[in-house]
Parts: C-alpha cells; structure tokens; sequence
C-alpha cells in the first residue's frame, strides 16, 4: 500500500542502534546538514594537529579582475578593519557588501594577494550555501591530507578541516558570496585563530559578527581609467579616446563589472570606442525587468556574444550552458558532452580540445574565469544569460544543455557511496542551482530524472540539507503546475515530509503529514489506499516524536481501516498491525507490542512464506519486542534465525541482514554474551565503512557500540 513513486514509508521499524553511547573521540558539528554530528577518530584528529602546510599555502582564483582601480581607499580600511585594535575578539571580521558587479570579490582578492605573506595559509572559500562552504573546507583538507582524504567523506574532510585551522592559527579564510551571515556563525565561533573575511551583497545582518565596509560605485575618473587600462592595455590613451571613455563610463553606470567586459571587448576586437558606443543597445527591451547592473552587464554582453560567435560558436553553446550551474568551480568535464553534440563525429580527445579552445575565447573576453579543472562565471552575468529577453532562445538552449550534461555525469546508481561520494559532491551544487533557476511553471523537463536521482543519492547518504532544497523544487513545481491536491503532488508532500522526519525536524514532519493526510482523505476518500500509507505514515512520525498515545490511536483507526477494506491478512494490512505493535512498544505497552507481533508473524508466515522480507521483517520486530520484554533468552534465537535466513534470501551484504547482524550483537551483550557481540559489531562496522563511509549515522552508531563492547570486554569503560 505505498504512493506510486513515493519514499517507502517509515514504518515497518526495525531496531537499529538507537541504544548506543558515544565513542570517546572528536566530534564537529556540521551546519549544512541540520547541525548533524560529526565524529573524527582519535587517530585521524591527530593527523589534523600534526599535519603541515607548505608556505604560503593558498588557493586563490586565478583572476578575478585583472585591473585594480580605484578601491585602494578600501583596502586600506579592509586592512584596518582585520588587524586593528579596537575589537576586543582576536578573530575580527571584515564584510564587504555591495550590489552584484561591484567589485566586492576583486578587492576581497587584491586584499589576499597583497598581504599573504603575512598569513600562515590564505583559503578561498563560495559562501554561498552551507553545503558550499563546508565543501571549500573539505578542500583544504584534500590539499593538506590528499592521501587520507581520497577516501574520506565529505563530512569527514570538513571536520579535518576545522580541527586543523584550530591547531594552526595565523590563517585568512576568505568566504565569498555570503548570501546569509548567520551561515559563518559556526566557523566564526569555533575558530579564533585567525582571520575571516566576507564578501556578500546583502548590507543587513552582519552588526552581531563583525564591522563591515560598503562598497559602491566607481568615481567617474577611475572608471574611465579602468576602461582605458583593459582596451588598451596600460597605453596612455588619447584625449580623444579619453573622452570617448568617460563617457562610455557614463552610460555603462560606472559598475565596474560592466566596464571590464566592455574594455575586454575593445581589445579584443579593436573596436573604436566611439563606435561601440554607438552599437551599444540603450535597453534591454522595454518588457524587460531588473536592476541597474543587469542592464548595463545585458547591454555589453550583446556585443560581447556577437563577437564570441563569429569567433567561436561553441563558447556561446558553453556559456548559456553554465549561465544554469552554480557560479564556481563548475567541471570542465561536463562541457565535453555538449562538444561531442555540435560534432558527432569527434572522439573524446578533439571534443576536450574543442572545449579548451571554446573555454580560451570566453576567457578572453572576460566572460568567465578558469581554475585548472574548472571555470567561473560572475553571477549577474548568469542572471542576464538566464533571463534577457532578446537571448530567450539561447537561453533555452542553456537550459537543456545543463540538464544533459549534469546527466551525463550522473554515477551509476547502483555503486557503492564511497566509490561515488566525491563525483556527487562536484554534481550537487550545480544540480542544486539548477533546480532554483528552472521556472515553477514547467510540468516536465529532462531535469525531473537527474533531480530523482540526485534526490535518490541525498537520502541514501542522509545528506538531508541537499535532499531538501530539491524535494521542495519538485513540490512547489507541482502545487503549480498540476495543483495541491493531484497524486503526484501528495507523493511530493509524502516525501518531503518523510525527508523532514529524517533529519530530525519532526515539528515539520508531522505538520505536512497532517495536511497530506487531510488532502487524501477529502480528494480520495478515507479508505484509500493512498489515504491509510499517508495515515500510517503520521502515526509512524507520532511515535519518533514521543506523541506515543496520538501513534496508538491513529494506527488503531489505520488497521480496523486496513482490515475492513483490504482484508485481515492483506500485505499492507500487516505492515498496519506491525506499525501498530511498534506504536504500543514506545507507548512502554510491551505486553500488548509483544502479542500483536506474535501474531502478525503467524500471519506473515502463512500468507507470505516463511523467508518473504516482509515476515523477516516482522521476526526481527518480535525479537526486538522480546529484548524490551526482558526476555533475552527467547530475543536471542530469534535473531539468530532471522539473521540466518536474510544471509541466505537477501545475501551478506544487503541493508537489513546488516541491521539483524547488529541487533544480534546487541541481544548478545544484553543477554551477557559480550564476547560474540564484539566480532559481529565489527563485521558489521566493516561493511558500513565500505558501503556508506565512515561517517555515516549508521556506521558512527555501530562504531560506537563496538566501543562500548570492547569495553565490557576488557572490563573497562569505552576509550
């Protein structure tokens, strides 16, 4: 009885480790991901305190402009503001903040290259999500620790990361983009031991961090001098031409983003200032919308992409393409399909050439910027490409080359997480960034497979901060599109609320399972089989959340439901009688969960088969039942035999022989029998860190009651 297409529902408990106690090592919490605690061992935390960085260690982009006009003022006072005495803290906080285009991240970068040599390590950090931010962190751990950290997570490598900025102080973090300052609380907090420093466009939110310094517009005169520096590379121009560029400067609004494109045009081309002027468009169309600097960005660009494509045609095909990614650290290697599309009949070797030279002419044009394996685009000039009206049909086209590529580059479902996680980390936020850019309105487009998937991915790891974004794109997308009460959108409600339960936020969770709910029985009736899933799926959420006596009832009505309309020994029946058994066990009526799991086993044995995944499921439930009943000697053999059939049905390493080989170790230690518990833990501990990594919540539990066995095997408490 499950929606179609749904997340199986969250019911059907099975006792998994929800008993342990934590391991006496290293622990970070990690904000992206609901404050989700991370656990470092002792071993690897001293790796993170004995490591060195190579001097001057830093990973700065390779341009963001390559003119400084202008901002020495503000650099001076950034300097002033990160070293000066007046703040009582000794991590002291910098933001410049400023309208896209600005500038914000040049002087940010000029700050870095003029004052590294007084900084232990300088590390560039997109701020513009939490997920980013700890995947610039995990960077420096792959920089600092490359050999442990191939085959660390991306947890993992965060964790490492912080431990080492706090074993080495004397660093400047440069986090840019902040779309929220309360993102960098976190690093702020934990890390006083050196300097931060902020770029964001927001100007509001920063008075409980740090001082900031707006940043606006160049002056007339040092736009000009920026213009003339680009077009004609450093030579003095003539008064003529001086002229020509101040007035230039003027119509361009003196926003330093749009007079590097236009000064990169010129020398490019070697067109005469006077007549770019003249071809420069004055609007972007009179339907078109947006602030001042999109404008000015739209009306170079029209030029600028004219040039690219009488130069190059396939650099306008890559760009309108990354105009739909994240901003930075976007893989060369996902342009390479998009090259082998414009000329079947090229092997991969002419198709990576094509892209370089493509990549090579943007680059010169000031379009993007390139960072060995990866390239930048400014983030207005993302919006332009997106949404100027006169590009619409290159716009489109960006569109569904974003969505083909990100699916070309899609793991193999079926692969082991550790093998795929660092594949995934480099998809997501471009994935991410795809789904927020795609208008609400569309019903249907190539990307609703690649966000499945990426949605697929995200649980699988408990990544839920990056299943969340997606899981709300596709609900709004079809509150929109097909309206709140249409299956496919109660499926979407379905899974957002079982992604909420998963992390943790169960306020939310059961709040959307109550209007699912409601929705499902007005638009299908109360006996829908829609209808009892999404009923049992809210009395599942009401027992986590401790509301065992609301659970009890509501699985109560479910299964009379279940039994009337499905019949007494229907499958879904039975996961109903099982749900209700565990809503009697939270509400501590194990008598009353021990009987009703007796018989449903009965049940399962004779409708099902005595080796069904749906009976294993509900002998394992009987034996847990058993545990909490304080009868260990009947627990014990019932787990012995559940474990032995899913070996034999399901294979060694599938998920549920995995948590009845765990619930056997723990029957062992309750029963006393510590010295067979311990090397099934460590089986188990075994192939959790092969198949979800080492800082999994399942393998962090099972790591932790091996600890606690070992302990009670040596006779001494957990180390």
């Amino acid at each position: 009885m499950s929606v179609p297409g749904a997340v199986p529902e969250p019911s059907g408990v099975e006792a998994a480790g929800e008993r342990s106690i934590a391991a006496r090592s290293i622990a970070y919490a990690v904000s992206g991901d609901h404050a989700r605690l991370v656990v470092l061992p002792p071993e690897t935390a001293r790796s993170a305190k004995e490591a060195d960085a190579p001097p001057r260690t830093a990973n700065l982009p390779g341009s963001v402009s390559g003119e400084f006009v202008g901002r020495e003022d503000a650099l001076t006072r950034l300097r002033e503001l990160l070293t000066g005495s007046g703040d009582a803290a000794v991590t002291q906080t910098g933001a410049v903040h400023g309208l896209g285009g600005i500038g914000k991240s040049a002087l940010a970068l000029r700050y870095a290259v003029r004052y590294r040599h007084t900084y232990t390590l300088v590390w560039w950090i997109n701020a513009e999500t939490p997920e980013l931010i700890e995947s610039g962190l995990g960077a420096l751990a792959a920089r600092l620790c490359p050999h442990w950290a191939l085959d660390a997570t991306a947890e993992e490598r965060t964790a490492w990361a912080v431990a080492w900025l706090q074993y080495h102080p004397g660093w400047l973090l440069v986090f840019d983009n902040v779309e929220h300052p309360d993102h960098l609380r976190p690093y702020l907090g934990s890390l006083p031991g050196g300097h931060h420093l902020a770029t964001s466009r927001k100007a509001t939110g920063w008075h409980a961090i740090g001082p900031t310094l707006p940043l606006g517009l160049l002056d007339p005169a040092r736009s000009a001098d920026l213009l003339c520096n680009i077009a004609y590379n450093g030579q003095a121009p003539t008064p003529e031409q001086r002229e020509e560029a101040e007035a230039l400067a003027a119509e361009l609004g003196y926003l330093p983003l749009g007079l590097e494109q236009a000064g990169a045009f010129l020398h490019q081309t070697g067109k005469d200032i006077a007549a770019y002027r003249r071809a420069l468009p004055r609007m972007l169309s009179k339907s078109s919308e947006g602030i001042d600097p999109e404008r000015t960005v739209a009306r170079v660009w029209n030029q600028s992409l004219q040039a690219i494509s009488e130069r190059n045609p396939l650099a306008v095909a890559l760009l309108a393409t990354a105009a739909w990614l994240a901003p930075d650290n976007i893989p060369r290697s996902l342009m390479t399909p998009l090259a082998r599309a414009q000329a079947p009949g090229a092997d991969e070797d002419e198709a990576e050439d094509a892209v370089d030279e493509a990549l090579g002419v943007l680059h010169a044009y000031n379009m993007i910027t390139l960072s060995g394996p990866t390239l930048g685009v400014h983030r207005l000039l993302q919006v332009v490409l997106r949404t100027s009206t006169t590009g619409a049909d290159r716009s489109a086209t960006g569109r569904t080359g974003a969505e083909l590529a990100l699916l070309a580059a899609l793991p193999p479902p079926d692969a082991p997480l550790p093998a795929v996680t660092r594949q995934w980390e480099e998809l997501m936020p471009h994935i991410t960034a795809l789904a927020s850019h795609l208008p609400p309105a569309d019903a249907a487009t190539e990307a609703s497979g690649l966000f499945d998937r990426a949605v697929a991915h995200a649980l699988r790891a408990e990544q839920m901060a990056r299943a969340l974004p997606l899981l709300e794109r596709i609900a709004e997308q079809r509150e929109r599109v097909l309206g709140d009460t249409h299956l496919h959108t109660l499926v979407s409600h379905n899974n957002l609320a079982y992604a909420y339960e998963r992390a943790g936020d169960l306020a939310r969770a059961v709040s959307l399972y109550e209007v699912t709910l409601e929705q499902c029985e007005r638009v299908l009736g109360v006996t829908h089989p829609s209808t009892l899933t999404s009923r049992g799926n809210l009395a599942s959420t009401y027992a986590r959340a401790g509301e065992a006596e609301r659970a009890v009832a509501l699985c109560e009505v479910t299964l009379e439901q279940c039994e009337r309309v499905l019949g007494d020994t229907h499958p879904d029946t039975l996961r109903s009688r099982n749900n209700l058994a565990y809503a009697y066990e939270r509400a501590g009526e194990v008598g009353r969960a021990v009987a009703l799991c007796e018989v449903t086993l009965e049940q399962c044995e004779r409708v099902l088969g005595d080796a069904h995944p749906g009976t294993l499921r509900s002998r394992n439930n009987l034996a847990f039942a058993y545990e909490r009943a304080g009868d260990a000697a009947r627990a014990v053999p019932l787990h012995e035999a559940t474990l032995a059939q899913r070996e034999r049905v399901l294979g060694d390493t599938h998920p549920d022989t995995l948590i009845s080989r765990g619930n056997l170790a723990y029957a062992y230690e309750r029963a006393g029998d510590v010295a067979r518990a311990v090397p099934l833990l460590e089986a188990v501990l075994a192939r959790h860190e092969r198949e979800l990594g080492r800082t999994h919540p399942d393998t962090v539990i099972c790591r932790d009651n091996l600890a606690r066995a070992r302990a009670a095997l040596e006779g001494g408490p957990p180390s």
